[in-house]
C-alpha cells in the first residue's frame, strides 16, 4: 500500500524550527506518513499567495492526500480552524480565505475543527500549525473520519482575490498573486478568460509599468523587454525575458494590476 501523503505549505521559511516541529508532530502520530513540502517561502501573511500556491499543487496529488496550509496572521484570534473536503482530498488550515480558490473550483464540504482530543494537549496562541493543524492532519490520515473533527459549516470565508473585478466596459482591476523565483508577476487574470489579448490591442499595467505585448513563451521576447505571457499556472504573467520583472517594476505580492482592452 502507498504511504499516506500529507503536504505542508507555510510562510515559515526554513531558518526556524517551525516546519521541522510540525513534521515531528505528524510522524509521532503517523510514522508512515510521507510528508511533501509544497512551499515554505510564501510571503509572510500573504493569504492570496498561499491560496494560489495550494490551488496549483493539489490537482496533481492522489486521492486522500491531506494538505495543511498555515499562513495565519490571525493565529490565536477567534478565526476558526477548518477542514475542507474537495476533489477527493482534504485541506486543513485557518478559516481566513486561504482555500478560496479551491472552493471556487470544486464542490466541497467544510467543517469547523473543534474536537480537542485530536489537538496536542497544550495549545499555544501563536503556533496552531504545531498544536492543531499538524496533529489533526495526522489523525485524519490515520483513519479518523472527517465527521469526528467537527460539525459541517456553510460559511467558510471565501475571498474574491482569485478574480479580477470589471470596473468598466473595457477595464479590469486585478492583483499580483505570486512572484516566482524568476521575478515573473503572476496575476489573477486567467488566460482562458481573456483570449482577446492575442488579437486586440491592450495595456496591462503592473505598478507604473504598462505592458502592451503578449507572447506565447518567454523566449519569444527580446531580452529585457516587458511582455505578458500565458503561464503554466493558467494565469497571465507580466514577465521580462531573462530579468526580474518584479525587481525592475518594484512590485510585490498583492500589487494592483490594471487591464484595458481596446
Amino acid at each position: 500500500m502507498s504511504k499516506p501523503i500529507i503536504t505542508l505549505t507555510t510562510d515559515f521559511g526554513d531558518s526556524d524550527h517551525f516546519v521541522g516541529t510540525m513534521k515531528g508532530v505528524i510522524l509521532s502520530i503517523l510514522p508512515t506518513a510521507q510528508i511533501v513540502d509544497i512551499s515554505h517561502e510564501i510571503t509572510p501573511f500573504q493569504i492570496p499567495e498561499a491560496a494560489f500556491v495550494i490551488s496549483q499543487a493539489y490537482p496533481y496529488f492522489p486521492k486522500r492526500t491531506v494538505h495543511v496550509v498555515v499562513v495565519d496572521p490571525g493565529v490565536g484570534t477567534t478565526r476558526r480552524p477548518i477542514l475542507i473536503e474537495a476533489a477527493g482530498q482534504f485541506f486543513i488550515g485557518p478559516d481566513n480565505g486561504v482555500f478560496s480558490i479551491v472552493m471556487a473550483r470544486e464542490k466541497f464540504k467544510a467543517r469547523h475543527i473543534t474536537a480537542r482530543k485530536y489537538f496536542l494537549p497544550e495549545i499555544s496562541n501563536t503556533f496552531h500549525g504545531r498544536d492543531i493543524f499538524a496533529p489533526v492532519a495526522a489523525h485524519l490520515r490515520s483513519g479518523a473520519p472527517p465527521s469526528k473533527f467537527g460539525r459541517l459549516i456553510k460559511d467558510p470565508l471565501r475571498s474574491s482575490f482569485g478574480e479580477p473585478v470589471r470596473t468598466g466596459k473595457r477595464f479590469w482591476s486585478g492583483a499580483v498573486l505570486k512572484i516566482d523565483r524568476f521575478g515573473n508577476l503572476i496575476t489573477n487574470f486567467r488566460t482562458e478568460e481573456f483570449p482577446e489579448l492575442r488579437e486586440r490591442p491592450f495595456e496591462m499595467t503592473a505598478g507604473i509599468q504598462p505592458v502592451t505585448k503578449m507572447v506565447e513563451t518567454y523566449g519569444d521576447a527580446p531580452r529585457g523587454e516587458f511582455v505578458v505571457v500565458p503561464g503554466s499556472s493558467g494565469y497571465l504573467e507580466v514577465a521580462c525575458n531573462q530579468d526580474s520583472a518584479a525587481k525592475r517594476i518594484g512590485c510585490g505580492v498583492g500589487a494592483p494590476v490594471e487591464l484595458v482592452v481596446y
